[in-house]
């Protein structure tokens, strides 16, 4: 049976009515305000390695999460369970943990005039019809093709292929209750090369929301053989200030992190690099990066957020500048502020990009590192500064020379920010933020 026949739009209507239930179990209850999210996926899930299926695997998580408010107390609970005495207890138990609580004046719900009103159509219901043989033979076929790409690929660490989907509904006592079904498929590869002693690993993968849009994989496999054997003789440099050229499918990273350190719940604990940042220059003046949750497919597209309040395209950095934090309704009253529906975090950033491809970003940087691999987490999101192990490629005269590993790169986010050189076009649209390589002018690398 394919894993989209019991999931999809057709189960809308009785997670509503589930919805319902839930709401009104806990107005009766005695809660003050209430909202409830309930959720259903469904997936599968294979994977094979050196030639042989390792796994296939069907999962399907069903539940709520239920949070009241008793006055200015508020309360939560979540359960897997669906039934009438399941929903009774985890109202019963999110009141009790209400009544317990602290007063918050900044709780409760959003406003009921800011609630979505407006639910379009985004595109986001594309099952797969894959049958588990059929996923076999992909990861297979994925796996065949990396080994047959190279003579040095002498072990693979796993190709997979996935497909999930699932149903969401949100609901709040202002009488909204609405939700969307969604789709996400992925192939995968990873594999491991040999020669001289030396062995390096490397991988290649595709995601979206419709399969027949995913790179093939034999495309998946190749790729990532090739990518494996250019890392055969990595070896560390010595330590230097130079150009470091982000690969895009890492360079999303940086910006994630501003969005952490733009985010309400960092402002207000003054936990953040940019705090008070609100209107300073922080980027070079061309560069925009905005958020758009309307976009027709997106990965992470909603036209409400996580309290229920429609979201809108708007800007973060604009010209270089920032024009917006990134807030909930409780952020944005703790801080003063209107929310900017962004309860659950952004969704769909675009990062303004010009029109050279990575290769034309290695000559201009001329010499430096291109990083394709990070290790850790390395950002103190108080102080901005970063420190992360890398690895990738050395670069002379606008040329890769040889692979790099075992060196740590080193800057302050806010230098990082400023020095940003270009974006290439070689963009990368298969996570929330879809930018280009990233030239930074100048950072510390640390190796031998």
């Amino acid at each position: 049976m394919s894993v989209s026949e019991s999931v999809g739009p057709q189960a809308l209507p009785e997670l509503k009515v589930q919805v319902e239930k839930i709401l009104a179990a806990a107005k009766q209850q005695g809660a003050s305000a209430c909202e409830v999210e309930v959720s259903v996926q469904q997936g599968l899930a294979t994977s094979v390695r050196q030639r042989e299926v390792e796994t296939v695997e069907f999962n399907r998580d069903q539940g709520f999460s239920i949070t009241l408010y008793h006055g200015q107390q508020k309360g939560s609970a979540s359960t897997t369970a669906t039934g009438d005495a399941a929903i009774q207890e985890t109202v019963a138990a999110a009141l009790a943990i209400a009544k317990y609580a602290s007063p918050d004046e900044f709780a409760g719900l959003a406003d009921e005039h800011l609630m979505a009103r407006e639910f379009p159509d985004l595109d986001l219901w594309h099952p797969w019809d894959l049958s588990p043989e059929r996923a076999i033979e992909l990861a297979l076929e994925c796996e065949a093709a990396a080994f047959a790409t190279d003579s040095r690929i002498s072990n693979a660490d796993g190709s997979s292929v996935n497909t999930d989907v699932g149903c969401t509904i949100y609901g709040n006592s202002h009488g909204l209750i609405a939700g969307h079904a969604g789709t996400r498929h992925s192939i995968s590869c990873v594999m491991i090369a040999e020669a001289d002693g030396n062995m390096q690993r490397d991988y290649w993968y595709d995601y979206g929301r419709r399969a027949d849009l995913l790179t093939d994989a034999a495309t998946i496999g190749r790729i990532a053989a090739e990518r494996t054997v250019n890392r055969l003789g990595a070896r560390s440099v010595s330590t230097c200030d130079v150009p470091v050229l982000f690969a895009a499918e890492l360079a999303g990273g940086l910006f994630n992190s501003l969005l952490g350190a733009i985010a309400g719940g960092n402002q207000y604990r003054n936990a953040s690099f940019l705090l008070g940042a609100l209107g300073q220059t922080l980027f070079p003046e061309w560069l925009t990066l905005d958020e758009r949750p309307l976009q027709p497919g997106g990965l992470a597209s909603s036209a409400f957020d996580g309290d229920g309040l429609a979201t809108y395209a708007k800007p973060f950095i604009e010209n270089g500048v920032l024009v917006s934090y990134m807030l909930s309704t409780y952020s944005g009253r703790k801080l003063g502020m209107p929310s900017t529906a962004n309860s659950g975090g952004a969704r769909n950033l675009f990062v303004t990009h010009g029109d050279e491809d990575q290769a034309a970003l290695l000559k201009k940087m001329g010499r430096g590192l291109l990083v394709t691999e990070l290790m850790g987490q390395g950002l103190n999101m108080v102080t901005g500064d970063y420190s992360r192990g890398a690895g990738g490629y050395w670069v002379e005269n606008g040329e890769i020379q040889f692979p790099v590993q075992e060196v740590t790169i080193a800057g302050n986010m806010r230098d990082m920010f400023k020095q940003i050189v270009a974006i290439g076009n070689d963009l990368d649209r298969r996570g929330s933020v879809c930018t280009g390589s990233v030239l930074i002018e100048r950072m510390k690398v640390a190796g031998s």
